[in-house]
């Protein structure tokens, strides 16, 4: 698998796929490296990663998705590693991530060593959990 960048050539298929990104973010996200791309060996797009930024300083993962096929053969893992090796590279020393709490990546990110540290709850959705992991300083 190769990890890499989101480029202005990958604007339509992130348009299509990723139905959580209003289309007004695409540009900016794809301008601060902020979506990767997993592509498998001849070079097709199997999945992605975006993140943002919690109270505007720390990386919070917004997105992890790995087309059917691909799932539960560690790819998941890898491309957080790399962000978590990105985010450390740029300084940061806390990341963070949520789920639902009906949702099995909870069990994912917690095998990663992140930890729970609150919840959100909605009227309209299951509770939403919100994890984090330190990186540790460089």
């Amino acid at each position: 698998m190769n990890i890499s960048f989101a480029t202005d050539k990958d604007y339509d298929w992130i348009k299509e796929r990723d139905r959580h990104l209003a289309e007004r973010l695409i540009i900016p996200k794809i301008a601060g490296k902020e979506i990767y791309l997993l592509r498998d060996e001849q070079e097709t797009v199997i999945g992605w990663m975006r993140y943002g930024y919690f109270w505007d300083n720390t990386p919070f993962m917004n997105m992890l998705w790995i087309d059917e096929p691909y799932r539960n053969h560690g790819l998941g893992k890898e491309v957080v590693l790399f962000w978590e090796k990105e985010m450390k590279q740029q300084g940061h020393t806390l990341i963070m991530t949520s789920t639902q709490a009906d949702e099995g990546s909870q069990h994912f990110y917690r095998k990663l060593g992140y930890r729970d540290a609150g919840c959100l709850l909605l009227d309209t959705q299951p509770l939403e959990i919100i994890l984090i992991k330190e990186l540790g300083s460089n």
